[in-house]
């Protein structure tokens, strides 16, 4: 599969290989820039093929949307200060709070949503609601997270 060359064209160009629609290529008329910005291609070359296996590959909806969800509960400084916490041992709400240095109504409010992702489980300890990471792929994501925070500070 060759690729074509960066020279400017000013309309939208279909090429076909075998007969079959392989590459769209779209180059711009704007001046005589030939050098594009850092991480960006310097002509619009789209692999139909390419786009479709990624795309035939991809999750269902449904399922991205639940992990984009995970992701919006990790980007949050006090769930997270929960999640790390309850990596260590099984904490009841009023030890997290204490642990997270925010009231015991607002522990309550973000371990609720944490409950609905299924990142975190509890179970009853006589009067005391005894919180716990839902299972190990928690604890993977805070240990993955961590990792790749820390290369941007050796």
């Amino acid at each position: 599969m060759g690729r074509h060359s960066c020279m400017e064209y000013s309309r939208l160009r279909y090429v076909a290989i075998h007969g079959a629609l392989r590459y769209k290529v779209h180059m711009s008329n704007h001046s005589d820039e030939h050098i594009a910005s850092a991480g960006e291609c310097a002509a619009r070359i789209v692999d139909a093929d390419a786009v479709e296996r990624v795309s035939s590959a991809l999750p269902a909806e449904a399922e991205r949307e639940r992990l984009a969800g995970v992701f919006r509960a990790l980007a949050d400084p006090t769930r997270i200060r929960l999640l790390l916490a309850l990596s260590r041992e099984h904490l009841c709400v009023c030890d997290l709070a204490e642990v997270a240095g925010v009231s015991e109504s607002a522990v309550s409010h973000q371990l609720r949503m944490l409950r609905d992702l299924r990142l975190v489980d509890w179970e009853r300890d006589g009067k005391r609601a005894v919180y716990r990471l839902a299972d190990d792929h928690v604890r993977d994501l805070l240990a993955i997270g961590l990792a790749h925070a820390g290369e941007g500070s050796r």
